[in-house]
């Protein structure tokens, strides 16, 4: 019998239900408590309208690239590519838009096709040559790392940006939301929808659940998990798209740090209403998270490297609630 079997055994059923309910919504607990000692502690900043849009306009990005990673975790795999290549993306379209004087329209649609490529370039090496996720996502961002740097030869893209790209990110088009916040409603909220109302998404979860059972029910294991891989590199390239609109140049390490927010986000999310499953929903409840305590952070003052430790912290944390809840759900 397993240690976790054996230690289950000896709890008090009072100990095990309050377990159980730490367990699923222990991180919206903790949101809603952030929320509330912020708003005590500094009522006049915090808990304002105009604070909440800017944090869920910081954090937009962020859940676009976690909702991506999601989809990749979700079919058993990791992506540790999308923040350098977000950052390839935010480069290329920028040169695109300003050296090549493309359409805005057109320049988006053709960094997006490559971010399913690479998706796809990812998908293959994981599934056909058998290489493990980490590793082939880890080269192949390491290689656009490099191709980065070659297409800005290492100097960031700032001069001759047009005013009409940066509205991509600053402007405010419908209702006086900010374009961010839009573009991250429709992208998370259409792959909540993919997920978990759609046939194709039950091919997903039962791919992420037991590869070697979906595949036996007759699910092609392997495109699910390249569709993982596309999708996690589309929502990158849309990342480095509203990044380098924002930022308003292209920088060719602009987005590196995406990835750590992302996983934090992704496995804090695996605690949240489900026991140690990853889903979108979660993934926003843990990118909320992790963005008011940024926001908290910064309106009291706290020093730059504090940010630092909150995400690690964060990340240790999530993955310990993640094994968790697998736990309990296993006993």
């Amino acid at each position: 019998m397993s240690d976790v079997a054996i230690s289950a055994r000896r709890l008090s059923p009072g100990t095990k239900a309050v377990l159980g309910i730490f367990a699923r919504y222990g991180t919206i607990i903790g949101l809603l408590a952030m929320i509330v000692t912020f708003s005590i502690l500094s009522p006049h900043a915090f808990p304002t309208v105009n604070n909440f849009t800017n944090v869920l306009n910081q954090a937009s990005l962020a859940m676009i690239i976690a909702g991506g990673l999601t989809l990749a975790v979700v079919v058993g795999e990791l992506d540790l590519s999308i923040g350098f290549a977000a950052s390839l993306h935010g480069i290329l379209i920028t040169g695109l838009v300003v050296h090549d004087k493309l359409p805005i329209p057109l320049a988006v649609v053709i960094v997006i096709a490559l971010g399913a490529v690479i998706g796809l370039v990812n998908g293959f090496i994981v599934t056909k040559v058998k290489v493990n996720s980490v590793i082939a996502t880890l080269g192949v961002g390491t290689i656009l790392t490099g191709l980065a740097f070659a297409y800005s030869a290492g100097v960031p893209i700032v001069a001759g940006v047009p005013e009409a790209f940066l509205q991509l990110s600053l402007g405010r088009w419908l209702f006086g939301i900010p374009n961010n916040i839009i573009v991250m409603i429709l992208v998370l909220g259409g792959l909540w929808l993919l997920v978990e109302r759609t046939p194709l998404g039950q091919e997903i979860q039962a791919v992420g659940g037991n590869a070697v059972a979906a595949r036996l029910a007759g699910v092609n294991v392997d495109r699910i998990k390249i569709l993982g891989f596309v999708i996690s590199g589309m929502c990158a390239a849309l990342t480095g798209i509203l990044l380098a609109s924002r930022l308003g140049s292209g920088t060719a390490s602009a987005a590196d740090s995406y990835l750590l927010t992302a996983f934090a986000a992704v496995f804090l999310g695996s605690a949240t209403l489900r026991d140690g499953e990853f889903h979108v929903l979660g993934t926003l409840v843990g990118a909320l998270i992790i963005a008011f305590g940024f926001n908290g952070l910064n309106i009291f003052g706290a020093p730059t490297f504090s940010q630092y430790v909150l995400q690690g912290a964060i990340l240790i944390i999530a993955v310990g609630m993640a094994s968790l809840g697998r736990s309990l759900a296993e006993r």
